[in-house]
């Protein structure tokens, strides 16, 4: 299916059933998995052949949506992650360990900041975070001889900052270190980051990929553009894995993602649920659809946002004078999503009272589904943060994060029109 439009291979990518087989995906809801022989469930344990021996390491009806993803991705292989924080949890785990150090974009998710800044230096992993609008030559001096991944996402939440994906495609191919790019509010529809140059490309797949608020879950995708074989800085992959009888990884066609479902999923246990797999797999089905819906409204609704006297500042880089929309013509020109940022001019108390007043628009912790919903992130999904990490990470306090769904555009605008109405 390598040929086939994007359109096409949300709907026919993943799972191709045979004469008499059900023609979308079943949900396999079961551990494990019968075998007569012996030999080939040890073939199995031994990864000498594919097949299913316990949902712990892989299932069917996960297995039908890591193919969807890494299709529409352009990917080799997917891994199929309970949510998105356990995707990104584990592509730096198969990579790194104590006294390593990996190099991020200070414009991410609070989750995966969190994550980077307080949880892996408990294990000895290091996080050096960088101003995505810095000089690539300030972020290259962040990169040793230790350092395993470059991160960064191809649209920030909730900061908006869109990346520029060549600066640290060119850094991490100079040094050998593997590029990754979370892809979650950019989606394949708008930005293939293989083609930028990015090797993993992650995604919490409860956001637009499911796109219904249904299923929690994350992906990571191995785009197969990158050697390990003989590369000094990863000797993980060079050196035989004992514990698969002396496998060396970099001399497998698909290297990443198999030592990361081999040994991470393996004893971490982090795999998607069949439910929940079946449920983003028919989501995507409609991915590109939903997702030129949610560009397009989000475009009058940034614009509507910017000519309001009540907003102090609006982030969304459709708006032609949005410090990133060269970038994102460049990158994503068919359309940038519908996240945006804003900030109501005045004290913190009006945001509330703002958010309060909605009536369409709900208030919850997600974004990127069908419906309309706003969110205050410096008091939720950044709160772990300091004064000084809110800053860095783009995030003041009257930032108010907006999810624009699928809902008509007028009835969104309306909404939001009767809610300033009331600040």
């Amino acid at each position: 299916m390598k040929d086939l439009k994007l359109e096409t291979l949300c709907v026919q990518a993943g799972y191709q059933p045979k004469t008499g087989e059900a023609r979308i995906p079943p949900i396999v809801q079961s551990t494990t998995y019968v075998y007569e022989k012996t030999q080939d469930m040890a073939d199995l344990f031994d990864l000498k052949s594919d097949g299913y021996f316990y949902s712990r390491l892989a299932n069917p009806t996960v297995a039908a949506f890591e193919g969807k993803v890494a299709a529409l991705e352009g990917g080799v292989c997917a891994i199929g992650c309970s949510s998105g924080m356990s995707a990104t949890m584990l592509a730096v785990f198969t990579v790194a360990g104590a006294g390593d150090n990996i190099v991020a974009s200070q414009s991410i998710y609070g989750g995966s900041y969190n994550l980077f800044s307080t949880t892996l230096p408990k294990l000895g992993i290091e996080c050096r975070f960088f101003d995505p609008d810095a000089p690539a030559e300030d972020i290259e001096k962040l990169v040793d001889d230790r350092t395993k991944i470059i991160f960064a996402e191809s649209i920030a939440n909730p900061s908006i900052v869109v990346l520029d994906f060549e600066k640290l495609a060119n850094i991490a191919k100079k040094h050998g270190v593997l590029f990754a790019v979370d892809n979650t509010l950019a989606t394949p529809i708008f930005v293939r980051p293989k083609e930028w140059g990015a090797n993993l490309i992650l995604h919490s797949s409860s956001k637009y990929l499911d796109g219904h608020a249904a299923a929690l879950g994350g992906v990571i995708v191995d785009a197969g553009n990158f050697n390990f074989k003989g590369n000094p800085r990863y000797p993980s992959f060079n050196e035989p894995d004992e514990s698969y009888h002396g496998l060396v990884y970099a001399d497998l066609a698909v290297a990443f993602g198999t030592k990361c479902r081999a040994q991470m999923i393996r004893d971490m246990g982090a795999i998607m649920s069949p439910q929940n797999a079946f449920l983003s797999y028919i989501g995507c089905d409609t991915l590109a659809l939903r997702m030129r819906q949610h560009a397009s409204n989000a475009k009058k609704v940034a614009e509507y946002l910017n000519n309001h006297p009540k907003i102090e500042w609006i982030l969304h880089p459709s708006l032609k004078d949005n410090k990133y929309h060269s970038l994102a013509q460049k990158y994503m020109p068919e359309g940038q999503g519908g996240m945006m940022s804003f900030g109501i001019k005045g004290s913190v108390e009006k945001c509330a009272r703002f958010m309060e007043s909605l009536e369409l628009i709900t208030q919850e912790t997600h974004v990127a589904d069908v419906r309309s919903c706003v969110l205050h992130p410096a008091s939720t999904t950044h709160r772990q943060l300091s004064e000084e990490d809110l800053k860095a990470a783009g995030v003041p306090h009257n930032l108010i994060r907006l999810s624009v769904g699928i809902e008509n555009p007028d009835d969104i605008i309306a909404d939001i029109e009767k809610a300033l109405e009331k600040v």
